[in-house]
């Protein structure tokens, strides 16, 4: 009875050990490590990989001050109230909103930094890293790097078509639009309700060396251009593809192109190892939350920064605006069909107004955007490390209040 008893026991010890020993081999023990130890993203995962410095211009705008405190926090009052809680401060506090800053016409009419943060910070961009990249394979294309989005990726990444041919009708607007047809693994583990050991954001996440699993892991699943479906790799695939035809890092071509030209503070980008030097494309750039408004008003100024065109304004009016020449039914439901809905450019989200109005944003997990309202040129920046009290409906709601 009591060896019985012990088997009993031991069997999920057991199953857990032999789970372990197959994901460090499949993955490598690096992976299973990182695994344990962060188990959920959270924005202060840098501090747990390699990062690469990003420096800063050497001189930069300042943007003009004005404070609109009181009225900029009662924009929040449905939050606030649908949250259960009795001010401002105290939902700042629960939500863990880490930044909130608004500029109107180049000036900040709010800026306040909550729960440890300040302006010195680093704030995690989580998937905001993806408008970034997005930015980069277009000024490859102003350098004359890359010839078009419209090439198929493996010109520039040609042993993928020796794996699989399927892979030369994958364009970089594909990457770009998450209409890749690239096979995605989303599997969550049923009680715990966590992402499964062998789900790709999780992979691809904390896996030592993405770049073999781009080269020789992934599948391509369905029809390129098709069916939108939200996938980290293509993300990394377009990061791979800027190292390949600007022969720098991710890291040194952002800094050429832009750190260096507008942004105030330094930066870093974590890489998967120190080994593999690959930056994590899609949501491990860090920053100071005053540079990612910088990052949206250099958007909102439709690529010129005080005179001079950072990236050409074809590129930001195609990477914002809703394309729509696409059919709606490739995108799923959720994102809407009416005259009020919301869109995917490249690696830019867009909400559509009945008005005629748009707002376009960088999303990121956690409560991470940059919101740019065109029409009232206004970019709100807010960080957090939670999404219980906070998402990003909230600033599209904001966005019909300031318009009123």
């Amino acid at each position: 009875m009591k060896k019985a008893f012990k088997i009993i026991l031991l069997s999920p010890l057991m199953l857990i050990l032999f789970l372990l020993a197959f994901l460090s081999i499949k993955y490598s023990p690096t992976y299973v490590y990182r695994l344990i130890k962060m188990n959920v993203a959270d924005v202060y995962d840098y501090k747990n990989f390699e990062n690469r410095d990003i420096k800063g211009a050497k001189s930069f705008h300042s943007f003009e001050k004005k404070n609109e405190e009181t009225y900029i926090e009662s924009l929040f009052n449905d939050r606030v109230s649908q949250s259960g809680f009795k001010s401002f401060n105290e939902w700042a506090k629960k939500s863990q909103t880490t930044a909130l800053i608004f500029i109107r016409k180049d000036t900040i009419l709010y800026e306040k930094y909550f729960n440890g943060f300040s302006r010195d910070s680093y704030f995690h961009s989580q998937s905001v890293a993806k408008s970034f990249i997005s930015f980069l394979i277009g000024t490859t294309i102003d350098d004359g790097r890359i010839q078009s989005i419209n090439d198929p990726i493996t010109m520039y990444i040609p042993e993928l078509k020796e794996r699989d041919h399927r892979f030369e009708k994958i364009s970089i607007k594909n990457l770009l639009e998450m209409r890749s047809g690239l096979k995605y693994n989303t599997d969550f583990l049923p009680i715990l309700n966590i992402h499964a050991p062998w789900n790709d954001e999780v992979i691809g996440y904390y896996h030592p060396n993405v770049r073999k699993i781009l080269l020789e892991n992934l599948e391509v699943e369905s029809e390129p251009g098709k069916a939108f479906e939200y996938n980290n790799y293509n993300t990394s695939y377009l990061g791979l593809i800027i190292e390949r035809a600007t022969k720098k890092t991710v890291s040194k071509y952002l800094e050429e192109k832009l750190w260096s030209q507008i942004m105030e503070y330094d930066a870093l980008f974590s890489i998967d190892s120190k080994e593999s030097g690959f930056e994590y494309m899609p949501s491990r750039l860090i920053a100071r939350a005053i540079d990612y408004a910088r990052f949206g008003s250099l958007f909102l100024k439709k690529g010129n920064w005080n005179g001079k065109q950072i990236i050409s304004e074809n590129w930001i009016l195609k990477s914002t605006r809703e394309d729509k020449t696409i059919s709606r039914d490739h995108y799923p439901d959720w994102l809407g069909s009416g005259c009020k809905r919301n869109y995917y450019s490249r690696q830019w989200w867009g909400n559509t107004n009945c008005d005629g109005t748009f707002q376009f944003f960088a999303n990121g997990n956690l409560g991470q955007n940059i919101y740019v309202i065109p029409d009232k040129e206004i970019i709100i920046v807010h960080c957090g490390n939670s999404l219980q009290h906070y998402n990003d409906g909230d600033l599209m709601k904001i966005a019909e209040k300031m318009r009123e």
